[in-house]
């Protein structure tokens, strides 16, 4: 039997499909000592995946006087500069996938939690047009790890949640995709994902191609 193609990819982005994670910490860490306060590395891990509203506010506990949005309009800024002194730094396989997906014709989504202009900057410099639609954190009032951006990325192509595959590489990420129906990839990054509601566990996308997505969706749809 030939293996069934998923109605759809819906791709987190920050970690998954580019390695942003440590230059959101490098913003948040200047951020808090700016206003006069210690940032570790394991504070910073805890807010991977989250909200940029709820990361605002972990950081205004630490000390930072701004409003929330004025913490996540100043971090964007930070992360954009570094994007473009640095470049775009691509997870490895991801935009391979991504091209392989896009070249066979199956939907794809970016849903992620940074803002609008964020998404954009990353999507715009894949070098072809990788996806459909853009789901970002000024667009849902629930962040995750509540299922309302896959969900709105699932409704955005025209496709049930439950047809799509959505590769994340965070705990809230990974619980917001599983609430919404979805099949469910973890590729760990910054955080181990251990005992996470994923269907499977990629240790990397380098080298996975849409075989290896249609031969996961036909195993998980068909138990």
């Amino acid at each position: 039997m030939t293996p069934s193609l998923p109605a759809a990819v819906l791709w987190d982005m920050d970690g998954t499909l580019v390695n942003t994670e440590p230059y959101w910490i490098a913003a948040e860490t200047d951020m808090v000592h700016e206003f006069g306060g210690d940032w570790t590395h394991e504070e910073a891990l805890q807010l991977v995946g989250q909200g940029l509203w709820f990361s605002a506010g972990v950081l205004q506990a630490k000390g930072v006087t701004l409003d929330q949005d004025e913490i996540i309009n100043r971090l964007t800024n930070r992360v954009i500069e570094q994007l473009v002194e640095f470049g775009i730094p691509w997870r490895p396989g991801a935009r391979e996938l991504l091209t392989e997906l896009k070249q066979a014709g199956v939907p794809t989504a970016l849903v992620t939690m940074s803002v609008s202009r964020m998404a954009h900057h990353v999507a715009d410099r894949l070098g072809f047009v990788g996806f459909d639609a853009v789901v970002s954190g000024d667009d849902v009032t629930n962040s995750k790890p509540h299922p309302e951006s896959y969900l709105r990325g699932a409704a955005a192509l025209g496709v049930d949640p439950g047809h799509c595959i959505a590769i994340e590489d965070s705990m809230p990420g990974i619980a917001s995709a599983s609430a919404a129906g979805a099949v469910v990839i973890g590729v760990p990054f910054m955080v181990e994902l251990r005992d996470a509601p994923a269907n499977v566990i990629w240790p990397t996308l380098e080298g996975r191609t849409l075989a290896d997505l249609a031969a996961l969706f036909s195993t998980v749809s068909t138990t």
